[in-house]
């Protein structure tokens, strides 16, 4: 089975290693000083204690690896729709694309009927550039949980966590999730197939659309966004409105807001993503998590002040 890691980062690398070494066909696409040290020595993951090591195929350039099983786009969203024509030529006739991505996904109405059926969501994906290289019909829909971080060129440092939610945005069971899935179990993880993905994926964005942006203006761990009254406060009334918009788009959530909130807490001190991309000066990904819920909240007709004015300050911080 020929799987193409797609940007091969702190999850992307991840998830390399471990199918790499459970036999998998492992192509990696990465860039810079970390493309350089997976090249002279190999891909390393340090997790649970240990050190796992793994040699495989790595490049820049996807033209060099031919079509694929599966494409794992494991980027930014921001970075998936910079790079979308260029993952053409991984792309054979049945080659399954896998977004695991935090936020709300380009496909997302896909497979919808009614007044939504196969709306563009243009606040990620600009264009339909996405939409048109790829296509949704090629589309697994991925939620990401584990928690890791690229320690040094070439080198993974895994935190926490070893379940992917998959799912078909048509909602069916299909043989090419089955396989995709049991390809996950065979490195170690947990990937169960979600028949609502879209309900997992707003699960995730629940927290992402507060915690990383409200982390990444403050400074401040998880564990204290979730837990001082200013930012729980605040966190809650994001997720309020974001309820809103998903309900009536036919989302349904499986634990309350303060259970959300609890659970996040209970990570303890870790930096959010966004967080992270603060540090190093890097560009942030606000829209597929907030910008794309203030378009939806504007297409359902429901109000998101204080979305709006995270958002605000979040973009101005980037600039």
């Amino acid at each position: 089975m020929k799987v193409c890691i797609y940007g091969a980062g702190a999850i992307g690398g991840y998830v390399g290693v471990l199918m790499k070494l459970a036999g998998a066909d492992v192509s990696l696409v990465a860039r810079g000083a970390h493309l350089k040290a997976i090249k002279d020595n190999g891909l390393k993951l340090h997790i649970g204690g240990e050190e796992k090591h793994a040699r495989m195929t790595a490049t820049a350039d996807p033209a060099e690896l031919g079509h694929q099983d599966y494409v794992i786009i494991a980027l930014k969203a921001h970075q998936a729709w910079e790079v979308a024509e260029q993952m053409k030529p991984l792309l054979g006739p049945n080659t399954a694309v896998v977004t695991a991505q935090n936020g709300l996904p380009w496909w997302y109405f896909h497979g919808f009927e009614g007044q939504y059926a196969d709306r563009r969501i243009e606040s990620v994906d600009p264009g339909s550039r996405q939409w048109n290289a790829i296509g949704p019909e090629r589309v697994i829909g991925c939620t990401v949980y584990p928690a890791a971080e690229v320690e040094a060129p070439g080198v993974i440092h895994h935190i926490s966590g070893d379940k992917f939610g998959l799912g078909e945005p048509k909602r069916n069971v299909t043989e090419r999730a089955q396989k995709l899935s049991q390809l996950f179990e065979s490195a170690g993880l947990k990937a169960p197939i979600l028949p609502e993905i879209r309900n997992d994926i707003w699960l995730k964005l629940w927290g992402n659309l507060c915690f990383n942006p409200i982390s990444a203006l403050t400074h401040a761990t998880l564990d204290v966004v979730a837990t001082d009254p200013g930012t729980r406060e605040l966190s809650r009334n994001m997720m309020e409105e974001a309820e809103r918009i998903a309900r009536r788009i036919g989302v349904h959530f499986r634990v309350d807001i303060e259970r959300r909130i609890n659970g996040a807490a209970r990570v303890g001190a870790h930096r959010t993503s966004m967080l992270q991309d603060v540090d190093k000066n890097r560009p942030i990904e606000l829209d597929a998590l907030l910008t794309s819920v203030q378009e939806l909240g504007r297409l359902t007709e429901v109000p998101t002040p204080h979305i709006n004015a995270v958002l605000a300050l979040a973009k101005q911080m980037g600039r």
